[in-house]
């Protein structure tokens, strides 16, 4: 195995990555809350760790990549303490809350695809494993770390700091969030302001519950990863992924909790990517600066000027470090589709040089040892911490020798046949099967017919709410882009091309 370097959030440096056991890796990433579409704040963390679980795949790994999908209680640590976003959306929507759930998962799957994300090893959900959560809960409990009130249990922080280092992944001093925490629904409940939920009884009105030994009621947002990492990978691993939002509170208290559980820190190494920003602020609903992947796609929000397809995207993420803020703009964007677009031509340029024909010595030693040399640099980058800004930048090196053998400025014996070999073997191991790029031009009217069928589901059921003035939007914008719409009488609906 290569020498891979990682930054380790927990410890603040850059470890070497040695995994539990020898040739395998095991890697956790916090996945979405199913109660609403994504937005393009999202894709960065999924597309983070997938290249990242690619990478671990071409090093040689066997990697088990546990994916969670939040569908049950997820509490808001800063707005209302007992909200339940799933329930919420349900009755928003007019839908029973799993049947929201489903429809968010299936979004969210089609834009994993989208993205040509592979599939996680394991996806589990929070409401399929309720009975380990309650297992956990009530050996915390046990411990005396977790107190009960009134049908829910907190955990006990201020107890927990005495004998462990809560707040060293974040660095939060748990001082300091004594004075900062809110005055949140249920803090009378409580020992400490700063304890946080580990089951929240269910007031009469609350849809989503499951019988416990406290009463009726539903996990809170931390336990739910914390059991499933624990099942799936054991009381400790390899990776634990997520954005460096989620670091407080979320990783901070799975943190607690499988220490108290499992006698341990759930996880080696603590992998964050950054944020997508707008105009420097993070990409939220709370901002009103949200874009939803299907606008993205579509170009149809205020904030954009165009269109941008899902290797755009990629693109725009992977050109950056994954620790780097990235800050959302248009000409940003479309800078990002025009260097695609001509690092793709020139590997489909490559791939018709003919593999190793040069048998004899370089024709030009320089010229050879300059390619040998940006390609090695490639591998040195992956190795520290996955620098795919790096490593991209070498290959756009890499561009004009491939364009000037095209055109006869350079002939193409100036390589010797191992070298000309490895540079096709690197640009299709990196482009491809790494950071998972594909053509734009391959499959293109699919991923189109995609996007049309997602459209006509969000207006079918717009119509369903009567919410007339949605749906003629879809069909009149649909039309202006040149695709006609048509309502079948047994409810169905087809589409042309204008």
């Amino acid at each position: 195995m290569c020498a891979l370097k990682v930054y380790n959030s927990y410890t603040r440096q850059k470890e070497v990555f040695t995994p539990l056991t020898a040739g395998y890796a095991g890697m956790y990433v916090c996945g979405p809350t199913v109660s609403g579409e994504s937005h393009l704040g999202h894709a960065r963390p999924f597309i983070t760790f997938d290249f990242i679980y690619r990478y671990l795949l071409h090093l040689g790994y066997k990697v088990r990549y546990v994916r969670n999908i939040t569908d049950a209680g997820h509490f808001e640590e800063e707005g209302r303490e007992a909200e339940d976003k799933i329930s919420k959306k349900a009755v928003i929507e007019k839908l029973e809350p799993m049947e929201l759930v489903q429809k968010y998962s299936n979004l969210f799957h089609w834009a994993m695809r989208q993205f040509n994300n592979l599939d996680p090893s394991i996806e589990p959900t929070a409401t399929g494993h309720i009975v380990e959560q309650i297992n956990m809960i009530e050996k915390i409990i046990a411990e005396g770390y977790a107190y009960v009130v009134n049908g829910s249990v907190y955990f006990d922080v201020k107890k927990y700091s005495e004998h462990y280092p809560y707040g060293k992944l974040s660095g939060r001093v748990l001082n300091d969030l004594l004075e900062t925490t809110r005055e949140l629904e249920g803090q009378d409940e409580k020992r400490n302001r700063q304890d946080f939920a580990l089951w929240k009884a269910a007031p009469p009105e609350h849809i989503m519950r499951w019988k416990s030994p406290w009463g009726e009621g539903f996990p809170g947002w931390h336990i739910e990863c914390s059991a499933m990492s624990t099942k799936y990978l054991g009381e400790q691993f390899d990776i634990h992924g997520g954005g460096m939002d989620l670091q407080f509170p979320h990783h901070e208290s799975e943190i607690a909790q499988s220490t108290i559980c499992n006698k341990q820190v759930p996880a080696r190494y603590w992998l964050h990517n950054n944020m997508i920003t707008v105009n420097g602020k993070k990409m939220g609903k709370s901002y009103g600066n949200q874009i939803m992947l299907t606008q993205m796609f579509s170009g149809n929000h205020p904030l954009l000027e165009q269109a941008y397809s899902p290797m755009t995207i990629r693109f725009f993420i992977l050109q950056t470090h994954y620790r780097s803020t990235l800050d959302f703009g248009n000409e940003a964007l479309q800078a990002a589709e025009k260097g695609l677009k001509r690092l793709w031509e020139a590997y489909e340029v490559l791939q018709k040089f003919p593999r190793g024909a040069n048998q004899g010595p370089a024709a030009d030693p320089e010229l050879d040892g300059k390619v040998n040399t940006l390609l090695g640099e490639m591998d040195e980058f992956m190795d520290d911490d996955f620098n795919t800004a790096k490593v991209l930048a070498n290959m756009f090196e890499l561009v004009p020798v491939i364009n000037s053998i095209r055109g006869g400025q350079i002939r193409v014996d100036a390589l010797s046949g191992p070298t000309m070999a490895r540079l096709q073997s690197y640009f299709k191991s990196y482009l491809e099967d790494i950071m998972g790029f594909t053509s734009e031009s391959a499959g293109g009217d699919h991923k189109l017919g995609g996007v049309v069928d997602l459209l006509i589901e969000i207006r079918k059921d717009a119509r369903a709410k009567k919410d007339y003035a949605a749906s003629d939007k879809i069909r009149n914008q649909l039309l202006a882009l040149g695709i006609v719409l048509k309502d079948e009488k047994d409810g169905g609906v087809s589409y042309s091309m204008a």
